[in-house]
């Protein structure tokens, strides 16, 4: 597998009012703010020797020019929040970003009401994890750093 990538930092793309994690519904997504989620993220790519790019926005257009703005990302973790339904420029432009991508929900979508069970960007990414909270974008960021030690044969 080639990384189209000339850069050792990763995207996390938040999507639609992903800014307001720590407040919104806690019941169902914990307390976690985005800011602290960024930090956790950015530690653990740290230790790997990779660098982190974050962007949240609640505009599928926005959410588009992020991802043609870091094309040069060695990988992207996508939380495309209920765009994952109908967002079907922002699949487009997912199909054409050049690097492995995960796609994270922080909970099971598919334990949740019928309408969020089909994914219209989920059959795009090397993988899905949802459910497990906002750990989700831990084990996402864990999962693409092996995923490209192994391309570069630099796994450990």
């Amino acid at each position: 597998m080639t990384i189209a990538s000339t850069s050792r930092d990763l995207l996390l793309l938040n999507g639609p009012n992903l800014g307001t994690l720590g407040t919104r519904e806690p019941g169902i997504y914990g307390t976690t703010t985005l800011a602290e989620v960024e930090e956790s993220v950015a530690e653990l790519l740290a230790r790997a020797g990779y660098g982190l790019r974050s962007e949240q926005h609640d505009g599928e257009g926005e959410l588009i020019r992020a991802l043609h703005k870091h094309r040069d990302t060695a990988a992207a973790i996508v939380n495309p929040g209920a765009l994952m339904i109908a967002g079907w420029s922002l699949r487009d432009a997912l199909a054409d970003y050049p690097a492995p991508w995960a796609e994270v929900h922080i909970s099971n979508v598919w334990a949740r009401e019928s309408f969020r069970h089909n994914s219209v960007v989920s059959p795009l990414a090397v993988g899905v994890i949802a459910g497990f909270g906002t750990h989700g974008y831990e084990l996402a960021a864990e999962a693409l750093v092996r995923r490209l030690e192994a391309a570069q044969g630099t796994a450990k």
